[in-house]
């Protein structure tokens, strides 16, 4: 079951992926980020493994999956019943870039709580849409 959210930015593709792969600084400009920490050293790519906290929802570990530097990047948690993968998509379109969040969940409890948890999740990538819309237009 996928979810995902498209939002045109007025800035290049180097001044979103700048952002989007600064993922410490997320909680400084999404609501739905409370801290990112990364574990481990190294630069961010393939393996590269992150803490997340957000709002009403216990840490979660992230492991990047694919990496395309200026272009992409993926990413997979897994919790007891559920597995997320979610993608951070940069497309450049006239002056300024298409940046597309999208978010795969599957396993039982997934099934059980689509209807909730879609709701939930459209909302969270709505706002980080948004919320980095704001960030690199303000740049």
């Amino acid at each position: 079951m996928t979810v995902q959210h498209t939002i045109y930015i007025e800035a290049s593709p180097d001044v979103v992926w700048e952002v989007t792969e600064d993922i410490e600084q997320w909680s400084a400009w999404t609501p739905t980020v409370t801290s990112v920490t990364r574990v481990g050293e190294g630069a961010f790519g393939v393996g590269s493994v992150a803490r997340i906290k957000q709002p009403g929802q216990p840490e979660a570990e992230w492991t990047v999956t694919e990496f395309v530097p200026n272009e992409r990047f993926a990413w997979v948690t897994r919790r007891p019943g559920m597995q997320m993968a979610a993608a951070h998509v940069l497309t450049p379109e006239g002056t300024g870039t298409m940046n597309l969040l999208q978010v795969e969940v599957t396993g039982i409890l997934a099934v059980l709580l689509w209807p909730v948890l879609r709701v939930a999740v459209q909302r969270a990538l709505t706002q980080e849409n948004q919320g980095l819309k704001a960030r690199c237009e303000a740049r």
